[in-house]
């Protein structure tokens, strides 16, 4: 894979975002910024909350997202390990051509879907974090290979049935896809769940004239996002099963690097410990696929991540949902405008951030009931700050995300695909 991000991205194509006339279809885009280009707005360099957008609002913090993308870069340099970071997180090729400008050779994905939005934008390397057995996919696949000689692709394959399919959409085909077997977890999500099973799907790889076997894929965060004892130890064993399976299968895979691949966000620590010094003789690729760093958080990944966990700074949260008070309607009750629509709540509530022991309690669809601790004041159209809990589930809701300076300043306005 080539380390250069104009080779792996169209950069005219992600700098043309900047040209895209806004209107009323983008949530939290003010009307007067309607009419207008991204670069136009920024020119202005308005700030935040008085120039729009209206309540509630997500943001980015610049410094702390340049912050992240370097630290994770040199992070997976000292550990001699690549970086294919998750473009799921954050659906943004603005953000995607920022992390390959800063050393990730490819971008995962997880579905085709998630796939084209990248192609779209001239990504020239992708990994397909799945199984993929649809056929319509698989053929959307073939022609993108056949389109573009230099586009490296590769998904998972956990069964020999899934290889059949595979085999069967594919015929016809100019250029074979490239497969890992896909390693998996007691009670996970997908993946061989045995030594045999994962033999058997390699030599079913081997002998399909569509696939081409590249490696050994895994996800050490399939049963639980946690740093106790159980959670820990499964995740050891399944790096250990990962590690053998990659010896085991070393001698079928059809390339000169044997690709082997895990690593969320929690655990990449072990991951890059796991997967480096092998044999002398065996080339292997170790691919990470962490991608809730870029912006981090002030909950599930400030507790769980490497770079954080036990008090330690290395990332920075980034991403935030600013709202006002709407309601004052007990003494230490305050109602806001930003709801289930607006951020995450399946890994924790939203964090306040500016007010002293006050709690969101409850989410509905666009209001937050926020407990407020005794003296705290929260007037009726004060602006208040709400760190997050798991980036993946707040992208996901906005089109649109301005990225602000220290100062509050617009100095992007970064696209979603979702």
């Amino acid at each position: 894979m080539t380390p250069s991000a104009h080779a792996l991205i169209d950069t005219a194509a992600v700098r043309g975002l900047t040209h895209r006339t806004l209107d009323w279809s983008y949530k939290g885009v003010p009307a007067p910024w309607w009419g207008h280009t991204p670069a136009q707005i920024v020119a202005q360099r308005p700030i935040l909350p008085r120039s729009g957008p209206g309540s509630p609002a997500c943001v980015l913090r610049a410094d702390a997202v340049a912050h992240n993308i370097e630290t994770m870069a040199a992070w997976c340099r000292d550990r001699g390990v690549q970086l294919a970071p998750h473009g799921k997180t954050h659906m943004s090729p603005q953000l995607a051509a920022r992390q390959l400008a800063a050393g990730a050779v490819a971008i995962t994905v997880a579905t085709v879907a998630q796939a084209a939005v990248y192609r779209a934008f001239g990504v020239r390397e992708l990994v397909l974090a799945n199984e993929l057995v649809d056929e319509a996919g698989l053929r959307w696949v073939a022609a993108e290979l056949d389109r573009d000689p230099g586009l490296g692709f590769v998904c998972w394959v956990d069964s020999v049935r899934g290889v059949q399919l595979m085999t069967r959409a594919l015929a016809g085909a100019a250029r074979p896809v490239d497969v890992c077997v896909d390693i998996g977890m007691p009670g996970g999500r997908t993946g061989c769940r045995s030594a045999e099973t994962a033999a058997e799907v390699a030599r079913a790889a081997l002998a399909s004239p569509h696939l081409r076997l590249v490696g050994v894929a895994g996800y050490e965060a399939a049963v639980a996002q946690a740093l106790t004892g159980d959670a820990l130890a499964a995740v050891a064993a399944h790096l250990a099963d990962l590690r053998a399976t990659v010896l085991r299968l070393a001698p079928l895979v059809e390339t000169d690097d044997v690709v082997v691949t895990a690593g969320g966000s929690t655990y990449f620590d072990a991951v890059a410990d796991a997967l480096n010094d092998w044999p002398q003789g065996l080339s292997v690729r170790p691919l990470l696929r962490s991608g809730c760093y870029v912006t981090h958080d002030h909950g599930l990944y400030a507790r769980t991540s490497p770079l954080t966990r036990g008090g330690g700074a290395g990332l920075r949260p980034a991403l935030e949902v600013h709202a006002q008070v709407v309601s004052r309607p007990e003494p230490d009750l305050a109602i806001l405008a930003m709801g289930r629509r607006d951020v995450s709540f399946d890994q924790g509530m939203p964090i306040p951030l500016d007010l002293a022991a006050a709690v969101v309690e409850r989410l509905h669809d666009q209001h937050a009931n926020v407990r407020l601790g005794p003296g705290t004041e929260a007037e009726v159209g004060q602006w208040l700050q709400f760190g997050i809990s798991h980036p993946c589930t707040v992208f996901d809701k906005w089109r649109l995300i301005p990225e602000i300076d220290a100062d509050g300043r617009v100095v992007d306005l970064i696209h979603t695909f979702f």
